[in-house]
């Protein structure tokens, strides 16, 4: 197939953070697509087989207007579009990043980076309960936080609750000094570092003080009617099923509820079943409840991060099937000893 060249027009502003720092962008997007990318004081000339030409040049283009709209081009964005582009997929980076939920204290806008991130942002508005389920970095609980947050600040809701089950991540920490808050804080450390991120310190701790902020471990949700309230329940697959049942029937009125989870990640002492599953198995098919999953391409941290994670999941998936293979093979062997 013959050689196929098209060019375009990149403003300074936007060429550096296109092509990256020492163009890493734009080689990988000459690796990845198998094109030769070029710049000629400012005309970009993109050079390949026409398709991969074509698809080079979207690709480009949407990172240059991802750009104009002040967004930081980082690896991910760029590996992101050219999977969108090689899974011949209808939505763009541009439709993802069409809404902004907020912004953070510093002026950051936040933003769904990955059609995941987009569903679940989407099922968050449309439903009462949603259940967010994925590996770590994809966003589950920094996005719901980013809600709650503009959610109280539109008043649609009176207060914010913040909750997760005080368990150790499979470490002893022993018996840890101060009052019951000193102890209980270590376990809601990620919860206050999003809020601080998203409200600012001050903020924070003067709707804390009012109330209408509450982080608290989920033993506190006891007894309790939750009305007019947003309220995330974070790592849920660290909850039993009497947990997660007390927890559901707290919800009062006007209340919006997001629950986060990663059932690979679990830190419940063995034989101990998560409530996380069996909230997944009894409530599927409840009207009003929404379960999104969001998996190893909706990882928002490093790339590297990614690449652990769906290695793990490959590993995980490999091993259950050996497993698998293991029971069938002992059920086999056992039918066969059996008396006729």
């Amino acid at each position: 197939m013959g050689e196929f060249q098209v060019g375009l027009q990149i403003e300074a502003e936007h060429m550096k953070n296109v092509f990256g720092e020492n163009d890493c962008n734009i080689k990988k997007i000459e690796k990845d697509l198998q094109v030769i990318i070029t710049d000629r004081n400012g005309e970009v000339r993109i050079t390949g087989e026409q398709e991969r030409v074509n698809q080079a040049l979207k690709l480009v283009n949407d990172l240059v207007e991802l750009s104009k709209r002040g967004n930081l081009i980082q690896e991910q964005n760029v590996s992101y579009a050219i999977e969108l582009s090689q899974e011949g997929d209808d939505e763009s980076l541009l439709e993802i990043d069409s809404e902004c939920i907020c912004h953070t204290i510093s002026g950051k806008p936040i933003k769904p980076k990955t059609i995941g991130q987009k569903k679940y942002i989407d099922a968050i508005r449309k439903s009462m309960i949603v259940f967010g389920l994925g590996p770590a970095g994809t966003g589950k609980t920094y996005l719901a936080m980013a809600m709650a947050i503009t959610a109280f600040k539109n008043h649609e809701v009176e207060r914010i609750i913040l909750t997760r089950p005080a368990i150790e991540a499979g470490e002893k920490l022993g018996f840890l000094p101060g009052d019951l808050q000193s102890k209980v804080d270590p376990y809601l450390r990620p919860l206050y570092d999003a809020l601080y991120q998203i409200m600012g310190a001050d903020s924070f701790q003067k709707n804390m003080e009012k109330g209408l902020i509450e982080v608290a471990p989920l033993a506190y949700m006891r007894g309790r009617t939750l009305d007019n309230a947003y309220i995330i329940l974070d790592e849920a697959q660290n909850t039993t099923p009497a947990q997660m049942k007390m927890f559901l029937t707290r919800i009062g009125f006007g209340s919006k509820v997001v629950i986060t989870g990663d059932s690979s990640q679990k830190d419940l002492a063995v034989g101990i079943q998560s409530g996380l599953d069996v909230a997944q198995k009894v409530l599927g098919k409840v009207e009003g409840i929404s379960f999104i999953t969001m998996t190893s391409k909706d990882v928002v941290r490093h790339p590297l991060v990614q690449k652990i994670v769906k290695a793990y999941e490959t590993y995980e998936a490999n091993e259950q099937k050996k497993q698998n293979r293991l029971s069938q093979k002992y059920k086999s062997t056992t039918n066969a000893y059996k008396p006729k």
